[in-house]
């Protein structure tokens, strides 16, 4: 089955395990970039995927972050268990920290991955619009024939807007871990969100934002990933997790 072919929230892993993690999508909508990520997330406990509306010629993409947090929140309701861990790359990032402050009004604050994520609007949205399109296409799915790859573009176009105006007014009170790239808004970004986190911890990845997920950097990403779980999720390992997913 390939993405574009999978309901909006899907299971990419099933294995036991009290961490129980959903991976939201990144501008461009696909979870194509996740794969070594999602394999690693897989290793200790249920995954599930969150990808965007307008990929399927015939489905209209979301064009807020707040629509699309809304979508994503009633079905993640109706997951079997309530997730713990929330993870996501650039929009990605964003669809975590809106959905797990929400969940956390509801109950136990899940824990948060940020994979270079802007509280506030990212400057590079105001740079020429075919080349930042044309950089989240190239880490998308391949679309299959024409009228898939008119949708991806459309939803590439909807999330561009939806961030290029969308500011985060939300706090949250669990842990929350940003990993940073290199570039001249790292300070301003992180000290956006040290004022809306209480628990935030921060990492650098010494790469571009488009680059993250290429070779030599997705290891650095999985190393980050491991020490925030074992540290602030509650794991020491994969068969030893707190159910509740915070300590």
């Amino acid at each position: 089955m390939t993405a574009l072919a999978q309901p909006v929230l899907t299971p990419l892993g099933r294995r036991p395990g009290a961490l129980n993690t959903v991976v939201f999508h990144p501008a461009g909508g696909g979870l194509g970039q996740y794969v070594t990520l999602l394999s690693r997330l897989a290793r200790r406990g249920p995954v599930h995927g969150v990808r965007a509306m307008g990929l399927v010629p015939g489905e209209e993409p979301d064009r807020t972050v707040d629509a699309m947090v809304e979508r994503y929140l009633g079905l993640i309701r109706g997951l079997p268990e309530r997730p713990n861990l929330l993870v996501g790359w650039s929009l990605g990032g964003l669809l975590a920290w809106e959905t797990g402050a929400r969940l956390a009004a509801e109950g136990a604050a899940p824990a948060v991955v940020m994979i270079d994520s802007f509280a506030e609007p990212w400057s590079a949205y105001g740079k020429p619009r075919e080349g930042l399109l044309a950089d989240i296409r190239r880490g998308g799915l391949v679309p299959m024939g024409p009228e898939a790859a008119e949708a991806a573009g459309r939803t590439a176009a909807a999330h561009l807007d939806a961030c290029a105006v969308h500011h985060v007014t939300s706090r949250h009170t669990g842990a929350v871990l940003l990993m940073s790239c290199a570039g001249a808004e790292r300070e301003r970004q992180i000290a956006d969100w040290r004022r809306r986190a209480s628990r935030l911890a921060v990492t650098e990845l010494d790469c571009g934002h488009f680059e993250t997920f290429g070779t030599g950097h997705t290891s650095t990403v999985l190393r980050h990933l491991d020490t925030f779980i074992d540290a602030s999720v509650g794991v020491s390992d994969a068969h030893h997790l707190h159910p509740e997913g915070t300590r």
